[in-house]
């Protein structure tokens, strides 16, 4: 399970707590920490990295909680270029080029960009140069769905698309534990998880535990991501000293969570975009796609949401499909034959979705 000797591919994901120290920006940190990268130096590293709303705010002497929406933005503007500079000093020093990667949601959700992000960082690697993944805060926010929320998810999706095999989130917590340490003394850290069970992310986010307000709830959701990519991960405490080489020599640091069997890379991206519109089905047309058939237009009752055709759509909150048609075509479409397709959207396709681009969410 620790054996990690085969491990090519490493996600690095350093969160805000980590990076900082009272209450500012540690940029040691970030020297230590690619003095640990390049000290490994015979593996393919990425860095997702928290800290360019924490640095914007400090070089705008901004005090507090950024939480207005725009401020955030902000800050992240003035942030992103100072956390990019700190990072590009702290590897440079070792002979290391790092880049700068700044995605949003709608980057991964849309096949074409997705598939061109994933052959830029394949080249970055080859050309040993650190990515350096950051949400592109500036533009993307919760309130127009292009948000990732929180960076633990980020980072699994990252590791998910590059085809990681080991993700390691450095936090301020220090392991997964079996209940809460801070109202049980006897809880006892564990070395490892098999699998994460809806009822571990259930209590995780009880409210009042350790491992809610500390995000751990986040993080058993990231580990779930990344497993279905075959990735296993650790999770531990970031200023743990010489934490990245000693995790992957097989030190005990930490907890470490198994991986999956790993679905298909085009089955992975499925699953994880975010739908952008429904088509509802009836009983025959749902079970008969169950059966791994075809999703014809005859069994089609409605269609809501604007999307176009190659985007990923939600059938009966069921099923994710890529949609070979666009909301539009479809609602011209509805419980019309197959072979009046062609006539109908001058198309001469006969489905509107083949099994190898559907994934259950129930199974």
């Amino acid at each position: 399970m620790r054996d990690f000797s085969e491990v090519r591919r490493v996600i690095i994901k350093v969160g805000t707590n980590v990076l900082t120290r009272d209450d500012q920006l540690d940029e040691g940190y970030i020297e230590s920490l690619a003095a640990q990268v390049a000290a490994i130096g015979d593996r393919e590293m990425c860095i997702v990295s928290s800290g360019a709303i924490g640095f914007g705010a400090r070089a705008m002497a901004i005090r507090g909680a950024v939480q207005d929406v725009v401020l955030r933005q902000a800050c992240a503007a003035v942030g992103q270029p100072l956390l990019m500079q700190a990072y590009r000093s702290a590897f440079g020093a070792h002979g290391i080029n790092s880049a700068q990667v700044l995605i949003t949601r709608e980057v991964l959700d849309n096949r074409a960009s997705y598939v061109r992000l994933r052959n830029a960082v394949e080249r970055l690697l080859e050309l040993g140069t650190i990515p350096i993944f950051n949400e592109n805060d500036s533009v993307a926010t919760a309130e127009i769905g292009t948000a990732f929320g929180d960076n633990d998810q980020l980072s699994a999706l990252v590791a998910s698309k590059v085809d990681a095999e080991l993700l390691i989130l450095l936090s301020d917590i220090d392991g997964y534990y079996d209940r809460d340490p801070r109202r049980h003394r006897d809880a006892v850290r564990l070395e490892r998880v098999d699998a994460v069970s809806d009822e571990m992310i259930a209590e995780a986010g009880r409210a009042g535990s350790l491992v809610g307000t500390g995000g751990m709830t986040t993080k058993l959701k990231a580990v779930r991501i990344a497993a279905e990519g075959g990735c296993r991960v650790v999770l531990a405490h970031g200023r743990e000293n010489n934490v990245v080489p000693r995790i992957l020599a097989g030190d005990p640091i930490g907890t470490v969570f198994a991986a999956h069997r790993k679905l298909r890379n085009r089955t992975r991206w499925i699953l994880h975009s975010e739908p952008k519109g429904a088509i509802h089905v009836d009983d025959g047309a749902l079970a008969a796609i169950r059966r791994r058939n075809s999703l014809l237009p005859t069994g089609i009752t409605s269609v809501s949401g604007l999307f176009a055709a190659g985007d990923v759509v939600l059938v009966n909150e069921v099923v994710k499909l890529v949609s070979g048609f666009s909301s539009r075509e479809l609602e011209s479409l509805i419980g019309r034959h197959s072979s009046e397709i062609a006539s109908i959207v001058g198309d001469n396709r006969k489905a509107i979705a083949r099994p190898e681009d559907m994934v259950f969410l129930d199974e």
